[in-house]
């Protein structure tokens, strides 16, 4: 096999050890040494300097968890060439696992050009994804914990969540702050509601009725406590990132054009995929990176499955998203594709295939800097006329009734 790297380098990273193994070819020849590392920052510069006095081109390592960040930024100051590889993609042979054996394999795969390298943006995008990340992690458990407050009034036989729509809403509060200071009267805690209410006192009354004891007392408050603290912390997020956005404002401005998709949505989509879509060939490739189209899994001439890969989650969740958001939006392109699949293959293959338009204007918007350009509900009608008028004739034949068709210009 053709070698393309003459001088390359693996990386088994692991929390307190780097294992690495330099190879050179040679003459015909192949020539290895393998050394081992701390992970401490002196330890890493040693490594940084023993890769370059060996006149490394090359570097590969895993994305083993956050433990390969520390050397790669690091190894970053270098001249090397640094490839972060998927760990599924270069497994050994089983039986022949050791953390020598392990960087041996991947300076081998190195050296011939068999290691697909992993998308690392830019420490400015990788902060931006911290930030982000962050917050949607704030906002999984505040909503776990507001899902607990409806729990415990559930226990207390209290049906806040049925006459409101936000229990921790404004009205909501009042009510929780009064019920946690004692107070049991439905009329007085009916009272505390807003006039936009659309309960009724009556409605109210009834549902505010229960028996509250000092243990869902306790419960309400410390949930409570849990959920204003992480208000708190996501408005600091929100700070910290509209601090941060300046380099990414114009992508960000360019992705809110496009329906179903918030200022939040686009600050998530630039953190995940970066402004620069030249690390991607084409849409398709970074579709496929997003995990969000079908996989190829083919075997003696039959495809076994075409389920979603698990891609980038935090991409995919948040696409998903905003394409519920954008199907509501009347008289466009994503609703009429919407409508038009899910008759077909159901709903949930329809917003995938959906959330799949939204990432691909998102990289042509961002590579070319347009704006986003809706084709219209009846792109498809349009696009395959003469098949829709078949199907439409076909269909008032099947009901009973001969159809003959007259163009609108010759009947004028």
């Amino acid at each position: 096999m053709e070698v393309l790297h003459a001088h390359c380098a693996g990386l088994d990273v692991h929390k307190n050890m780097v294992v690495a193994c330099v190879r050179h070819m040679v003459d015909g020849e192949v020539r290895r040494e393998v050394r081992s590392f701390q992970t401490v920052t002196a330890e890493l510069m040693a490594l940084s300097e023993w890769l370059s006095a060996e006149g490394c081109t090359h570097v590969v390592m895993e994305a083993t968890g956050i433990y390969w960040r520390p050397v790669w930024h690091i190894l970053s100051d270098g001249d090397c060439e640094l490839i972060l590889a998927n760990a599924a993609h270069v497994k050994n042979v089983p039986g022949r696992k050791t953390d020598v054996n392990d960087a041996t394999w991947l300076a081998d795969l190195v050296a011939h050009g068999l290691v697909r390298a992993s998308f690392v943006p830019d420490e400015q995008t990788q902060e931006m994804r911290s930030f982000l990340r962050t917050r949607k992690q704030f906002t999984r458990e505040r909503t776990s914990h507001i899902q607990r407050i409806q729990k415990t009034l559930e226990d207390a036989n209290i049906k806040l969540d049925s006459v409101i729509s936000d229990v921790v809403g404004e009205s909501g509060r009042r009510m929780l702050e009064a019920l946690i200071g004692g107070e049991t009267e439905p009329q007085a805690l009916a009272a505390l509601a807003s006039r936009r209410i659309k309960a009724s006192p009556a409605e109210l009354e009834a549902a505010l009725r229960g028996r509250v004891t000092a243990h869902h007392r306790f419960m309400l408050r410390l949930h409570l406590d849990h959920v204003e603290a992480l208000d708190t912390a996501i408005a600091r997020i929100d700070k910290e990132v509209d601090g941060n956005v300046e380099p990414f404002r114009q992508a960000i401005q360019l992705l809110s054009t496009i329906p179903g998709i918030s200022t939040l949505s686009a600050e998530v989509m630039v953190a995940e995929i970066g402004v620069d879509m030249a690390r991607f060939p084409s849409d398709g490739h970074l579709i496929s990176w997003a995990g969000l189209c079908p996989r190829h899994d083919e075997s003696a001439g039959k495809r076994r499955s075409t389920k979603l890969r698990k891609g980038a989650p935090w991409l995919k969740t948040t696409l998903v998203q905003c394409a519920w958001a954008a199907v509501r939006v009347r008289g466009s392109y994503l609703r009429a594709q919407f409508e038009r699949l899910r008759s077909r293959r159901g709903a949930k293959k329809a917003i995938c295939a959906v959330a799949a338009s939204i990432l691909t204007a998102a990289y042509h918007m961002l590579k070319d800097g347009t704006l986003y350009q809706d084709l219209g509900a009846n792109y498809f009608d349009n696009r395959a006329k003469n098949g829709h008028i078949v199907r439409l004739v076909n269909r008032l034949k099947n009901l009973g009734y001969t159809v003959q068709l007259t163009p609108l210009q010759e009947a004028a």
